[in-house]
């Protein structure tokens, strides 16, 4: 029998993480500005150590599947997190957002995916508890991500979204940025700053993550609990994150494949399971499909874990062997142009 967590344990998890989050903001209102490496290690390295403690706390309060379920899932929003931080690191680049206020833009950007994605665990735990056959179309859609991931072209993020055109038509916007600020004055006429467009193209890409990631973590666990702690807990110290891997985002070249693996597995898992818990009249009959195999939590928690270092450390040995490769030709170059 599944231990039931206590809910005054609930209860006061989400109301220190929302004071987290709050404190994390307001920091970032009051003293914009660049963190350190120090800064943002320590920073990161607090938030790890909090997502585990806060597992230790499931394990002795709930059980080892409420501990593993969201060890699993963190991990799982944890790389989505950190391709959704590719993105926006283009959107800041593209944009060119200055370097002083791009923490504000990060923590805007992942209040919103809180939000969003707040929104699509409701959404979602409602589909579920009323719907078994959700899990037919949520397991079809990560495969199809997994697949979209794998051949995404990066040269269409280069231009701004249909949406973003359609805003620059209808609001005036200036061309200049006035600190952090969203409205400036410019020859006497009230505008909007490009900081503008930097929230709205976070918040769209917010909600096309939260499409992906929902459907993936409820293909761990159905706790509506589990999913959102996974999500902030995989989102705060994103924005120390930004800046402590810096360059290190583009030199993670095999991380798409890693994550793509990830989401196809979990999309198969879901069919899997929306075959051993089928009502749908069309198969078997409406019954269950009995031989369809259930994948454990921990064979899970074990492929993320797998898929994100052998995805990690290949990108390392690429950008480890090319760097001697250049070097190797910088070496002869040089010994070709002495006399």
């Amino acid at each position: 029998m599944t231990t039931v967590l206590p809910l005054w344990f609930e209860i006061t998890s989400m109301i220190v993480l929302v004071l987290i989050l709050i404190v994390d903001l307001l920091l970032i209102i009051r003293r914009p500005h660049v963190p350190s490496m120090r800064e943002a290690s320590l920073w990161v390295g607090f938030y790890v150590l909090l997502a585990l403690v806060f597992a230790g706390c499931m394990f002795l309060l709930g059980d080892v599947q409420h501990g593993t379920e969201f060890l699993a899932g963190w991990l799982t929003e944890y790389s989505l997190s950190i391709d959704n931080l590719f993105v926006f690191v283009l959107i800041l680049g593209r944009f060119a957002v200055p370097y002083r206020y791009q923490q504000r833009a990060l923590m805007i950007g992942i209040v919103l995916a809180l939000v969003f994605r707040g929104l699509f665990i409701l959404a979602g735990a409602a589909l579920i508890e009323n719907f078994s056959w959700i899990f037919y179309i949520f397991g079809a859609w990560l495969v199809w991500t997994a697949w979209q991931q794998i051949r995404h072209d990066e040269e269409a993020e280069q231009g701004d979204t249909w949406f973003i055109r359609q805003v620059k038509k209808v609001m005036p916007i200036s061309d200049e940025y006035d600190g952090g600020k969203l409205r400036t004055t410019v020859n006497g006429k009230r505008m909007w700053t490009p900081f503008l467009l930097v929230l709205i193209a976070l918040g769209t890409t917010d909600l096309l993550f939260a499409l992906d990631s929902i459907p993936a973590i409820f293909g761990i666990t159905q706790s509506a609990f589990i999913v959102f702690t996974a999500n902030v807990f995989a989102l705060m110290g994103l924005r120390q994150l930004y800046f402590l891997l810096g360059g290190l985002l583009d030199r993670l070249v095999y991380l798409k494949y890693g994550i793509a693996f990830i989401l196809a597995f979990i999309g198969v898992k879901l069919v899997l399971h929306a075959m051993h818990v089928n009502e749908l009249p069309f198969l078997n009959g409406g019954q269950p499909i009995e031989w369809a195999p259930e994948i454990s939590t921990w064979v899970s928690l074990g492929v993320i874990v797998v898929a994100m270092a052998v995805a990690t450390i290949a990108s390392l040995v690429k950008v480890r062997r090319e760097a001697r490769a250049s070097g190797e030709r910088l070496h002869l170059g040089a010994r070709e142009d002495r006399p």
